[in-house]
């Protein structure tokens, strides 16, 4: 689903003559191509799926986030207007980010069900959490959210 969507996303930026978009697409797929290459080298035949590719994506928001802090603190407004604009287009292709409300009560559930009780518990909180909500959550702020409640 989420590589349909990318490929006529790619076409329809060729057709709209729209660089920023274009750029930016191209750019998802060198990274997508590049690790179903990895991950057929690791004896997964089918690739990346569809979670990690929203993995994936999240990782190129998350850096192009901290670029923009640099070329902020550099001066760099047109680096910074750029990158800004690659998160828009990034941003698309995810599912609507879960607000901070639901993260809560998304912690709440996980701490409760697999009956955690100490900071020792955080890492299968943790995967418990990536695995029902990926591409959905902020992991940081999740993170931080289940060692405050395990503490």
């Amino acid at each position: 689903m989420l590589r349909e969507d990318l490929t006529t996303a790619l076409k329809e930026a060729m057709k709209s003559k729209d660089q920023t978009t274009l750029s930016t697409v191209r750019l998802i797929l060198a990274a997508l191509k590049d690790r179903d290459i990895q991950a057929r080298t690791d004896g997964n035949s089918d690739g990346l799926s569809e979670d990690q590719i929203l993995e994936m994506l999240q990782k190129m928001v998350k850096q192009r986030r901290e670029s923009v802090d640099f070329y902020e603190k550099g001066g760099r407004a047109d680096l910074v207007e750029k990158e800004k604009a690659e998160i828009k287009v990034i941003e698309r292709f995810l599912p609507q980010p879960m607000s901070e409300e639901e993260i809560r009560t998304a912690v709440d559930q996980a701490v409760s069900r697999l009956g955690a009780d100490s900071v020792k518990d955080m890492g299968r909180v943790m995967g418990d959490l990536k695995q029902r909500y990926a591409g959905r959550m902020d992991f940081t702020r999740a993170s931080q959210m289940v060692k405050q409640q395990l503490s």
